[in-house]
């Protein structure tokens, strides 16, 4: 700023410097220009910066320590010889205007209108700071000799308590005066804790790739080293005590296999075909059983002129079951006899229907086909099982 205001001012030719003086005299202006404004009023705009945080009364603002404001500067009073000085300015958010003045005996600044002071301050007594010595005290002192020996004692006592805080103060100072020392001790100290970190990420992504792991290991603590040696993971049995064991359970196994169990497969299989076979039953009043059910199956000879019985005839004229309810089984045609298969009802069916597959009825038997005029009840199977022998040669 000097040397911006000391170079290059044009001075008009009219100009005398014995009848001016200077060129703001010849001007007619302040050197200050436009801060003086208002000097004739005894006011002179200054840059203040806020000296603690406030709120602001116009907008209810926070307005932060630090914050400079163009303010205007009055001279209001003396304490004793120090002059108050009152500062009243614009607040930036609104148009609310904020004074405050000095208060040189309590070494601060109190706010006369326009704000409200956020409280963060301490007793200066509990904080331990050096305290400013108040007027009454001042005259006492001077006028009182008793009362200044004793303040002097006091302060004797109090320094005697604060030495060693003062020595250990100076001695931290102390050991901050060789910078190069401190400098290398830093640098060492920063290059092994490197160092080290550097080999504790090789050990992490180690165990990471070897645990095929994809999380970030915590670094481990004194807790869990001892709460790791605590632990101890081995079995009760060694490995031959496991073989032992296994040899004697296939010794004292039996050689033929048991019942299977209510959990085993084979039960599950017999238990569904259990179900399929108990469909199938049917109650004796809606299952009638027929002669082609039980499986006997009639052959007659077919001998030209021969003459053929009244009950050959009353049978003929039943009704004949379809070709596919039969069962045609092998028969030699010399002797002409019928033949006869093992007779079962169809709850003999659905008993052993778990693994024999020869007792089953033959396919496309008419179990669920409706009564056709032959068949018999089952009061009647004792004279169904009786074959008719009229026609053979034994007669």
């Amino acid at each position: 700023m000097g040397e911006r205001k000391g170079v290059n001012k044009y001075y008009p030719p009219d100009f005398n410097p014995e009848k001016h003086g200077s060129l703001n005299r010849y001007h007619n202006s302040h050197p200050l220009r436009e801060r003086a404004r208002k000097l004739s009023q005894g006011i002179l705009v200054i840059r203040f910066e806020m000296p603690y945080n406030i709120w602001c009364d116009g907008c209810k603002n926070h307005i932060g320590m630090g914050v400079r404001y163009n303010a205007e500067k009055k001279k209001v009073g003396n304490y004793y010889t120090t002059p108050i000085y009152r500062f009243r300015m614009k607040c930036h958010l609104c148009v609310n205007y904020i004074e405050m003045q000095t208060d040189p005996a309590n070494c601060d600044y109190v706010i006369v209108s326009g704000a409200q002071r956020k409280e963060e301050r301490w007793d200066m007594a509990d904080n331990e700071q050096v305290l400013t010595t108040e007027h009454e005290k001042k005259q006492r002192l001077e006028a009182d000799a008793m009362f200044r020996l004793e303040h002097g004692e006091a302060d004797r006592s109090a320094l005697k308590k604060a030495l060693p805080t003062l020595s250990h103060i100076q001695e931290a100072q102390s050991a901050w005066k060789d910078d190069f020392a401190l400098n290398s001790m830093l640098r060492r100290r920063f290059r092994e804790k490197k160092k080290a970190i550097q080999e504790e990420e090789e050990r992490d992504q180690a165990l990471q790739a070897k645990a095929s792991l994809a999380i970030p290991l915590v670094p481990e603590s004194e807790d869990d080293r001892r709460l790791a040696s605590l632990l101890r993971f081995h079995t009760l049995d060694s490995y031959e005590d496991k073989q032992k064991l296994k040899r004697s359970e296939i010794i004292s196994r039996s050689w033929f296999p048991s019942a299977p169990g209510p959990g085993s497969a084979s039960s599950k299989a017999s238990s569904v075909l259990r179900k399929l076979a108990q469909g199938r039953r049917c109650a004796p009043s809606s299952c009638p059983i027929t002669v082609e059910d039980l499986g006997i199956v009639r052959r007659p000879r077919d001998v030209p002129g021969s003459p053929q019985p009244t009950a050959e005839k009353a049978k003929s004229r039943e009704p004949q079951a379809p070709q596919g309810t039969t069962q045609d089984r092998p028969a030699s045609s010399q002797d002409g006899s019928e033949e006869t298969a093992n007779p079962k009802t169809c709850g003999q069916w659905g008993q052993e229907g778990n693994g024999q597959d020869k007792s089953r009825p033959p396919s496309g038997s008419s179990l669920e086909a409706p009564d056709p005029p032959g068949t018999l009840q089952p009061g009647s199977l004792s004279s169904s099982l009786v074959a008719d022998y009229s026609d053979s040669e034994s007669e």
